[in-house]
């Protein structure tokens, strides 16, 4: 290990991984991969990419380990308990498969929410830079959600949801989630062959339904979240996720569905779009001490 404030960062999503070598005095990604999660890789086959991602990053020395990854986890131990995406994950002990592949010490491996790793990244040197009180949400397969105040994440209490996840929240007798993701807006567009990439190609293209499917998940999301805007006292919206790359088919009605909110003074896209996740696995590590973390940011 070294002691220049290094972190080999993971961000596991449900169909690839990115892994980059941040360095802390600088927040610089200095290496970058991402490889993809094929949906019909087998436990050993997905251990084996993840494993490689880091170590394509890791150099010659690295503080820590951190990775970003989706819940349900046992982000304290390190154990997947996701059961609808990267199935054959369930149960696995991250935290040893990463200290076999990288020869770290696991106490050296933390884990960490996706969506409170990309929030803490924009907050760091993102879309919410300044603000105090921000909200990020992550536009991806699913829907995540994540509530920072004064960079700590608050995923408890009357102000946010329960657990901070927007998700589960009811909009129109159904989870939010079966309304505002990516799949959703497949399912709503009626054409399961095509991903939300193609849909938004189709409908930068004039196709009136495709751009219809992006409008109506930009109303929702803003009927869904601006109650916890206003309770949080939030003055920084942040959308992430690969859905937020159609941010021009998003803007507008998001836009307009949260005009009423006063004290919302910015609502933009990821600046770190792909960095994020992996910036803010890294600022979490930090937080918790060690070598090199920021000044001000160890508790």
């Amino acid at each position: 290990m070294s002691d220049d404030g290094t972190i080999v960062a993971l961000d596991l999503g449900g169909t690839h991984v990115s892994a980059g070598r941040i360095d802390l005095a600088s927040a610089a990604v200095e290496d970058f991969v991402r490889l993809p999660l094929p949906r019909d890789a087998d436990r050993t086959g997905l251990l084996s990419r993840i494993s490689r991602a880091a170590a394509e990053v890791a150099g010659d020395g690295f503080d820590r380990v951190a990775v970003a990854a989706p819940g349900p986890f046992d982000y304290r131990n390190g154990v997947c308990l996701l059961a609808d995406k990267l199935v054959p994950l369930f149960g696995v002990d991250l935290r040893h498969e990463l200290s076999d592949a990288l020869q770290a010490a696991p106490s050296s491996i933390v884990f960490v929410n996706d969506a409170d790793a990309f929030l803490l990244g924009e907050w760091w040197v993102g879309a919410a830079v300044g603000h105090r009180r921000a909200v990020g949400v992550t536009l991806g397969t699913g829907l995540g959600s994540a509530f920072l105040d004064e960079g700590s994440v608050v995923d408890t209490g009357p102000l946010v949801p329960p657990k901070g996840s927007l998700h589960l929240v009811d909009y129109r007798g159904r989870p939010a989630e079966a309304t505002i993701s990516g799949e959703a807006l497949i399912e709503r567009y009626g054409a399961s062959a095509l991903d939300a990439r193609e849909i938004a190609t189709l409908a930068r293209g004039g196709d009136e339904r495709a751009r219809r499917v992006f409008s109506e998940l930009a109303a929702a999301l803003g009927d869904v979240i601006a109650p916890w805007l206003v309770s949080f006292d939030a003055t920084c919206l942040v959308v992430g996720g690969s859905i937020a790359r159609a941010w021009d088919l998003l803007r507008a009605e998001l836009q307009e569905t949260l005009a009423a909110l006063d004290g919302l003074e910015t609502i933009a896209p990821a600046a770190r779009i792909d960095e994020a996740p992996l910036l803010g696995a890294a600022l979490h590590a930090a937080q918790r001490g060690g070598p090199g973390a920021p000044e001000g940011f160890a508790r």
